[in-house]
């Protein structure tokens, strides 16, 4: 069995986010009604992440996997996903935290166009979306990024990786 793959509801769009920072899979569809979310998460072999309890009994009644988040930040929120499921939580693999497509490195000079001056001349390391084409690197947010990363591992007592990691 592979890692697990994930469809968060509305509440939890942050989670989306950290969970493909992590490098996992999560689909995020903020305005789906219920039934369309159990059907996509079955359909697809997907965990249905929710905080709401309704949603979280109709999934066990359809036999789609489901979980209820616990936490009430993104770190608590993480660690408890991150606990259920034995998530390795690093950003060494991040996916694209916009669309959850995976990033490639890129070369500073091809960015050129596509970047501000001043981070053009601050950064060496970028990394792209080739599906949404944002373009990301180690700013002052990295800092935030890890400290996130650093309590939930800490929060879910798992494995974290370093934050010297490549994107």
């Amino acid at each position: 069995m592979g890692e697990p793959r994930f469809l968060l509801d509305g509440m939890l769009g942050s989670l989306a986010r950290w969970l493909r920072i992590c490098g996992y899979e999560a689909k995020y569809i903020g305005d789906a009604l219920d039934d369309d979310l159990l059907e996509l998460a079955g359909g697809e072999g997907l965990v249905l992440l929710t905080k709401d309890r309704l949603l979280f009994r109709k999934a066990q009644r359809a036999g789609v996997d489901g979980f209820i988040v616990e936490g009430e930040d993104d770190s608590g929120k993480l660690a408890s996903v991150s606990r259920r499921y034995g998530l390795r939580l690093s950003p060494q693999n991040s996916r694209c935290p916009e669309c959850g497509e995976h990033l490639r490195k890129a070369s500073k000079e091809s960015l050129v166009s596509s970047i501000h001056t001043g981070t053009f001349e601050a950064y060496d390391d970028f990394w792209v979306c080739d599906s949404c084409c944002k373009v990301y690197w180690r700013g002052s947010h990295w800092e935030n990024i890890v400290r996130t990363i650093e309590e939930a591992s800490r929060v879910a007592g798992g494995v974290q990786g370093s934050s010297e990691h490549d994107l």
